[in-house]
């Protein structure tokens, strides 16, 4: 059989001029080995989208599958190609990267995000929709009741915990990938997504200035095929956390991050051999002679070079800066 061409290549750079403006919804959705669940996935999301009446499409990413995937979706596309689109990977990149390159060719004036292992209801579009009309720019999903075994609800409460106390957006679901975006949203350049960044576009949205909402949806257990959940994505998502606290928090004052530490430490070192000379004094042991001498030393230093990593940062920040990063316009009257 002819192999139908599947385009590899990075994702363009999007323009108005470059997108169709009668297509309604945008469903992306990457996969990787779900050969058994495409088919049907895409007959439940037609099937609702046809009778929403809306015009549509959906992105299928193939993340590298070493299965079948890619051959059912090439069926799909053959047979549905005025509605289905497909991104084929060269190998497994991660969810991210797939997200990126689906929204990247996404024509959709509402894009749509759902994992492609029929845990997502697509009956929950409508609800979506609702949402957004009430004035909100992203609407994330929330598994409940969340139809999981315990090894991977347990990991997602104390994950998703974590980022409403750090973070201040306050979501019961983060990691849940069925969400509805205004297009403004995944044009929006200045909302850089990779590493495993994809799961908090909300919060990254939110620290933007749009308007983020979660609603309750249906979730199904997992029919066919195996989770990727594990304890090594669960150790990327809280170093990826740290890394948006810091760039939704300090990315554009560094000094206000590095100069207290660096002035409390300086001065922890100073009190700290202040009171070694101190006691030197009074017990008459040589100064040379105690340890914690050196821990004052150690603490200055360490002062010194947070300062110093603060200005420097400061100096990048000034020769990086970009006049549109620092605002966002969500309407213009000429």
């Amino acid at each position: 059989m002819q192999q139908t061409p599947i385009r590899t290549t990075a994702p363009e750079v999007l323009t108005p001029a470059s997108l169709s403006q009668d297509i309604a919804i945008t469903i992306v959705v990457p996969v990787m080995n779900e050969q058994q669940n495409v088919r049907l996935l895409y007959e439940k999301l037609s099937a609702q989208l046809n009778l929403m009446d809306k015009s549509y499409e959906v992105v299928f990413v193939d993340d590298g599958s070493t299965d079948n995937t890619f051959a059912e979706l090439q069926k799909l596309y053959e047979e549905n190609s005025g509605h289905v689109r497909v991104i084929r990977f060269r190998r497994n990149f991660g969810k991210t990267p797939a997200l990126v390159a689906g929204f990247s060719r996404a024509r959709g004036q509402v894009v749509f995000t759902m994992d492609g292992d029929l845990q997502d209801d697509p009956e929950e579009i409508s609800r979506f929709l609702e949402k957004l009309d009430e004035g909100y720019d992203l609407v994330t999903g929330w598994k409940f009741p969340r139809l999981d075994p315990i090894s991977k609800t347990f990991p997602s409460h104390i994950f998703n915990s974590l980022v409403s106390s750090a973070t201040g957006v306050h979501l019961h679901d983060i990691n849940n990938g069925f969400k509805a975006y205004r297009r403004e949203i995944i044009e929006d350049t200045n909302l850089k997504l990779y590493g495993e960044f994809h799961r908090f576009v909300p919060v990254m949205a939110h620290w933007r200035g749009y308007r983020v909402a979660e609603i309750k949806v249906r979730h199904h257990p997992r029919r066919f095929g195996v989770s990727k959940f594990g304890a090594r994505r669960f150790a990327r998502g809280l170093i990826d956390l740290l890394n948006v606290l810091f760039l939704t928090s300090f990315l554009r004052t560094p000094l206000r991050l590095f100069g207290p530490l660096g002035f409390w430490t300086l001065l922890l070192g100073i009190l700290v051999d202040i009171f070694v000379v101190g006691r030197s004094i009074v017990t008459h042991v040589p100064i040379h002679n105690q340890p914690l001498l050196f821990v004052g030393i150690l603490l200055m230093i360490f002062g010194v070079q947070f300062i110093l990593t603060g200005l420097q940062s400061e100096m990048i920040r000034h020769y990086a800066f970009q006049p549109g990063e620092e605002y966002s316009i969500r309407q213009e009257l000429e």
